[in-house]
């Protein structure tokens, strides 16, 4: 019996198995959430060297809250370069997801700095 997951494997989490049907964008803290909590991206990071996260096709935009809200704690328990380093990105598409993704990045960083 083959038992099927909501990931490609152990150390991936496709953004595409938590899209909305038909949606373009992934926006919103509550969002962000969702997909952390869903994903158990928290268990993956703490279980794996290497953390691929795939951008499905057809991606018109990413809001940076909800990379914010995703990677909240693995941004903060690594800090940047680190969680650079162990995270993957991957687009299947043309999407450009750096500048919001590093945006996110920095706000997390500065708002963890401003609260400690």
């Amino acid at each position: 019996m083959i038992l099927k997951t909501t990931m490609a494997s152990n150390n991936t989490i496709d953004l595409e198995d938590f899209r909305t049907q038909g949606s373009k964008v992934f926006t919103g803290r509550d969002r962000g959430l969702d997909v952390r909590e869903r994903s158990m991206i928290d268990e993956i990071e703490a279980n794996n060297s290497e953390v691929i996260v795939i951008i499905p096709d057809n991606i018109y935009s990413i809001i940076p809250s909800f990379f914010e809200e995703l990677f909240l704690n693995v941004v903060i328990k690594l800090g940047r370069d680190k969680f650079l380093e162990k995270f993957k990105f991957k687009s299947l598409g043309e999407y450009k997801y750096q500048k919001p993704l590093h945006e996110a990045i920095e706000r997390i960083l500065r708002n963890n700095t401003a609260i400690g």
